[in-house]
């Protein structure tokens, strides 16, 4: 019995203390199936997200390829379209180097038959150009003829007289009609209005007025053409021949100066008469007044500003029934009259234009 009593305290106190440590190994297998269980599920994931990454990548390759594909499916449309539109225009710039190479063959042969027309056919060239003078050269002998009628009902002066007589009548009885439409060239009168025409010609030398009003110089007007027109009024007092300037457009220019400083001193009075031997030479002075005044066609007529006549005779009666109206007649004789006739020597201004000046004696005119 004292034993029992002795070794119960110490197995108690035993088996107290081992209780412990069995307790502790006892908890942990509960622990540890948590922590395997979480590792495999990010096993798991892990082994998802790896998948999911190869699918992805594929995917992309996939996209890469069909993107590559589609470029090079665009780029050799675009590239086929390029080349079409390329040989398209092409073919365009083809055709039209072909037009143009007909068109311009076609007018090389138009003009080799032109000119070779021109060569072998004169005749008939100059038949059509008769036949169109022919509608103005009508025109003129209409004009004249009822020029001829009018005259026919008035009492003209009788102009038989002499040569010698007509000189003398000039100088020594002037016609008292003609002394109310002359200017007075030779007068002291005439000394009043030079410096107006000097101004006026260099106005139309200087100043050139290309739209200027009707019956003013509207064309360039050069020194030598100023000197004709001086030399006309202070040297010839208005009276006389000056050398032809090479051409009739050239004496028209300077034709057309003189008429336009006559008509700003004397205004609607004066009356230009200008005498060619043919049609053709008096439709180049219709159509250069017309260009160098700005005059249309209405302006010339017999009771216009301007009249153009084929013989002395009709032009020197249309003269004397000017003066009769107490107008101011200016005769323009063409270079091509070889002879004046001495009659229209009596009228107060006229203008003849000389072949060569200096070997024309001052009878002729």
């Amino acid at each position: 019995m004292p034993t029992d009593q002795s070794n119960s305290p110490e197995q108690i106190d035993h088996s107290s203390q081992e209780n412990p440590p069995e307790t502790a190994s006892s908890t942990e297998p509960s622990t540890e199936e948590p922590q395997q269980e979480s590792a495999s599920r990010l096993n798991m994931e892990i082994e998802q997200l790896k998948q999911q990454k190869a699918q992805l990548e594929a995917e992309v390759q996939s996209l890469e390829a069909e993107k590559q594909q589609r470029i090079a499916a665009e780029t050799a449309e675009t590239k086929a379209a390029l080349a079409e539109m390329v040989q398209q225009g092409l073919q365009e710039l083809e055709e039209k180097r072909n037009n143009l190479q007909q068109s311009v063959e076609q007018l090389e042969r138009r003009r080799d038959r032109a000119q070779e027309e021109m060569r072998t056919t004169f005749a008939g060239v100059s038949q059509e150009l008769a036949v169109r003078l022919q509608g103005f050269k009508d025109y003129l002998v209409g004009s004249l003829q009822d020029l001829a009628v009018a005259a026919e009902q008035l009492d003209l002066p009788s102009f038989e007289q002499s040569t010698a007589e007509t000189e003398s009548s000039q100088t020594e009885e002037p016609i008292p009609e003609t002394e109310k439409a002359s200017p007075q060239f030779a007068q002291q009168e005439w000394k009043d209005e030079s410096q107006q025409i000097r101004n006026l010609l260099d106005q139309y030398r200087t100043f050139p007025d290309y739209y200027g009003p009707p019956w003013q110089l509207r064309r360039t007007f050069e020194p030598i053409h100023a000197d004709r027109a001086q030399d006309w009024f202070f040297s010839l007092a208005g009276r006389g021949a000056i050398p032809t300037m090479g051409s009739r457009l050239q004496n028209i220019l300077v034709a057309s100066a003189i008429i336009s400083v006559l008509r700003e001193l004397y205004g609607e009075q004066l009356r230009t008469l200008v005498l060619a031997d043919s049609p053709e030479r008096l439709g180049e002075w219709r159509r250069g007044l017309q260009d160098c005044l700005g005059i249309s066609r209405s302006d010339f007529g017999p009771n216009r500003g301007v009249v153009l006549f084929e013989s002395p005779e009709s032009l020197m009666q249309r003269a004397d029934r000017i003066i009769e109206n107490e107008n101011l007649p200016l005769i323009i004789i063409d270079q091509s009259e070889n002879e004046v006739d001495l009659s229209l020597l009596q009228f107060p201004l006229w203008l003849a234009f000389a072949k060569d000046f200096k070997d024309v004696p001052e009878d002729d005119f």
